[in-house]
């Protein structure tokens, strides 16, 4: 799979390690701005397990 994607990335190898990084960042960005607080407003556990107090 990475094989493929490198071969399908233009330029040199230079150039290709830019756009994976920049895909890379984007990509994260995606999922801390979207994806993850979705999931978290979804999937809600309210269930407690550490009592406070004695």
């Amino acid at each position: 799979m990475y094989r493929a994607l490198w071969r399908l990335l233009p330029g040199p190898a230079v150039l290709r390690i830019l756009i994976l990084f920049v895909l890379f960042v984007g990509i994260l960005g995606v999922l801390d701005q979207w994806v993850f607080p979705w999931v978290a407003a979804t999937f809600v556990d309210n269930q407690g397990t550490i009592g406070v107090g004695s």
